[in-house]
């Protein structure tokens, strides 16, 4: 079902967004605040994006009549319409006179107990409340309104109106003298979010939706109504449910980026980051108060809640960093867990990320340049890892779903087809199980599996089909466990292969893994710290998990420098061997010694790679180092 955007491609990844059940709220400067909700049975769902239309609900009643009847009436009083009054008999024992405008309103309220805005004030002159005797009543009549479960009934007292009673199932009440309460008032209609100031950022806390950073007031935050989320309609006086408006007072115009409930209110803004909450169990818009957390300043991007942390790119540098409380300060501090690869975001733009819990706990980032980054995050391990992953291609999204046994990576992905520009939705793979062999590998790009590929006659057959995403393209083919290399493939989707296929068939884009840790320095008793000086690698021992294939080499002096070093390195094959000859190898699990062919340089390291579409899972590597003297 296709749905009509308001949006461009390249504000997507700027919409911040939140959902409440099977709504999303999405919020751009750029555009009013829009909604996306799934209707339908069960296995038929649609989707429907449409605009907030704030302050929704049933229209008004209309007062009929609102009549006083006086409890001292006789048979000889009568209704002094133009004095506004009773002549009555007994004018000598209680003044008829002494009247008041005794004001009411009416409000609809539907089955969900959203409330309609009261009735017009309908006025009567009569007694005030306080010299009202026995039988003295006044009756409101009004009009129904359709969809309205009950309505309620409200009374001037000082200038404000107070609930004194609600009728269901009627159109009719009898006010019998009953105290208002002025902590139930009918509602104005109020939107912040009028002549295009449009919010940038949205979320939910403490049942409130809530939004942040438009135009005209980018320093402000606005809350709903409590449990109603698309109404700020406030109540006369304000009452703790009604809309909060607050604006952050600091040094400077601090824009509010994004917003986060993590206990508290978090406010990311240019200059700081903030926490807004109150003295008592929840915000009101008389309880509201604003703490400085950290003045690293934040940018526009949708942060991560991780575990017991909020990560955030800072506002200079594309730095990512942490916001988890610290008992020593008693408040929220964090790390730069950019610090170890700050080449892999400085002079580029984080477009956008997202969280794969399981496995791995890994951040998955999209870069400017169309770059696909990770980010190893075990907080409680204190590991922060990075990888760079390239494709050919630009990775244009990504979102994370939860499967059945890990978390799924969904990656938009541009890539040049036959002289053109195509967008693919792809998945990562799941990754290989400890049940499973080397022919249910996967580890190639844009790749397809190939069931069971034979021939009409069902014979095994050397060429397979399905692969038309991929024509003319130079691809990776595992045949049934067994690497055979690169092949292009044909303009049909087809790939001939050297040996007849008789079960699985992977065929996918090629890509080389790499691994290469920074040089080993440490500190020694005679020479203090090794920085420096000359090393030699001697014997390598690399642990492996359920893997197969793979080469190894070491590093040359001025490597250290080069982002593409391991281009140039001379490989050497890890050696396996089957447990059986004239059978294939199976997935090794132990250890495997190497020897680098490394001289004595200043730098030298370990070069780990693997090119062939199979598992390459290293748990270690040890090595001995002998270092020399300084050149």
């Amino acid at each position: 079902m296709a749905i009509c955007s308001p949006y461009s491609i390249a504000e997507v990844p700027e919409i911040s967004y939140a959902q409440v059940g099977d709504i999303v709220y999405l919020a751009h400067e750029n555009h009013p605040l829009y909604k996306i909700t799934r209707c339908g049975n069960t296995g038929n769902y649609c989707w429907q994006l449409t605009n907030v239309a704030l302050n929704q609900s049933l229209a008004s009643p209309d007062i009929a009549q609102v009549t006083a009847t006086c409890g001292l009436v006789c048979g000889c009083c009568d209704w002094n319409g133009s004095a506004g009054c009773y002549n009555c008999c007994y004018c000598c024992e209680y003044t008829m006179n002494m009247c008041s405008c005794l004001g009411y309103k009416v409000s609809a309220v539907d089955c969900d107990g959203i409330e309609s805005l009261p009735s017009s004030a309908r006025c009567i002159m009569f007694r005030y409340p306080t010299d009202w005797v026995a039988g003295d009543h006044v009756t409101v009549s009004w009009s129904a309104v359709s969809g309205a479960c009950e309505y309620n009934i409200y009374r001037d007292s000082a200038g404000y109106y107070g609930l004194i009673g609600v009728a269901c199932g009627c159109t009719r009440f009898v006010d019998e003298n009953y105290e208002p309460d002025m902590t139930v008032t009918p509602k104005e209609d109020w939107n912040p979010f009028e002549s295009d100031n449009n919010p940038c950022s949205v979320t939910f806390h403490h049942q409130r939706l809530t939004i942040g950073g438009t135009k005209d007031a980018p320093s402000s935050f606005y809350m709903s109504r409590t449990g109603d989320f698309e109404s700020f309609r406030k109540s006369r006086p304000l009452q703790d449910d009604d809309p909060v408006e607050y604006m952050v007072s600091s040094n400077a115009v601090d824009d509010i980026h994004w917003l986060v409930s993590f206990g508290s209110l978090f406010l990311g803004t240019s200059g700081a980051e903030y926490t807004a909450d109150s003295s008592g169990a929840a915000i009101t818009p008389s309880d509201v108060r604003i703490n400085t957390q950290s003045y690293w300043g934040s940018k526009n991007l949708t942060p991560l809640i991780i575990g017991s942390a909020i990560l955030h790119e800072q506002r200079l540098g594309s730095h990512i960093r942490e916001i988890a409380y610290n008992w020593e300060i008693d408040g929220y501090a964090g790390n730069d867990l950019s610090l170890l690869a700050p080449e892999l975001v400085e002079g580029h733009k984080i477009v956008q990320w997202a969280f794969q819990q399981s496995p791995g706990s890994n951040i998955w980032i999209v870069r400017d340049d169309g770059v696909l980054l990770c980010l190893t995050y075990m907080r409680e391990q204190n590991i922060y890892a990075w990888s760079k992953h390239t494709t050919k291609g630009r990775v244009i999204s990504v979102c994370v779903l939860c499967g059945e046994s890990e978390d799924i990576l969904w990656l938009v992905v541009a890539r040049q087809v036959q002289g053109g520009e195509k967008y693919f939705l792809e998945r990562m793979h799941l990754r290989l199980q400890e049940d499973e062999e080397a022919e249910d590998s996967f580890y190639v790009d844009s790749g397809v599996v190939l069931e069971n590929a034979v021939s009409t006659d069902q014979t095994a057959s050397t060429t397979v089909c399905g692969a038309c995403h991929l024509i003319g393209e130079t691809a990776s083919v595992l045949n049934v466990g067994s690497p055979e290399g690169e092949q292009t493939v044909g303009e049909n989707g087809s790939v001939e292969l050297q040996y007849a296929a008789s079960g699985k068939v992977v065929v996918g884009l090629p890509y080389d893994s790499i691994i290469s840790p920074l040089p080993l320095e440490t500190d020694t008793q005679q020479a203090g710290s090794t920085t420096g000086m000359r090393r030699a690698y001697g014997k390598t021992t690399i642990r492996f998990h359920r893997s197969l294939g793979g080469q190894y080499a070491a590093t040359k002096q001025g490597d250290l420098g080069r982002e593409d070093f391991w281009k140039d390195a001379e490989y050497y094959d890890i050696p396996y061997l089957p447990e059986y000859w004239g059978e294939p190898c199976k997935l090794f699990t132990g250890d495997i010694d190497v020897t680098l062919p490394s001289g004595q340089d200043t730098d030298t390291s370990v070069i780990l790679k693997q090119s062939q579409p199979l598992p390459f899972r290293i748990t270690s590597i040890t090595t001995n180092v002998d270092f020399g003297e300084a050149p």
